[in-house]
């Protein structure tokens, strides 16, 4: 029989105050969404000033990446580069600022982020994620 590890209450506290760190340190008004490996809520934090839709569309990014096994930036650059028949895949909000946590190999959950550009979403995601890395 295989084992992996998996995100306990703890790493997913942890990823979402590092995140929160870096989204504040940067001073970005973001929704923090944590995954299990099959990309089910275990955490979400919407800091102050955060659109309310960002909490749906960081839930949504960090559901992605734990299924699809990959940052949700490779979906949007497969459908901004001309595979738009992607767009009907089973998953919501295919947007940058998805990663996904590996422990050995294996993707054990994902962080996801919304309110800020792409490249600001993804950058306070691999800040949480790093905590467990």
């Amino acid at each position: 029989m295989k084992t992996k590890a998996i995100l306990s209450h703890t790493d997913v506290i942890a990823m979402l105050d590092a995140a929160q760190q870096e989204a504040e340190r940067q001073q970005w008004a973001v929704t923090i969404a944590v995954a299990d490996d099959g990309g089910h809520l275990l955490g979400l934090r919407r800091l102050d000033g955060a659109a309310p839709f960002s909490a749906e569309v960081a839930t949504h990014k960090a559901r992605n990446a734990a299924v699809g096994r990959k940052e949700t930036q490779v979906f949007e650059e497969m459908i901004n580069g001309g595979r738009t028949a992607f767009v009907s895949a089973p998953l919501t909000g295919m947007l940058t600022g998805g990663v996904p946590v590996m422990m050995d190999g294996q993707v054990i959950g994902a962080v996801g982020v919304s309110g800020v550009k792409p490249e600001q979403d993804v950058q306070i995601a691999k800040a949480g994620v790093a905590v467990i890395d």
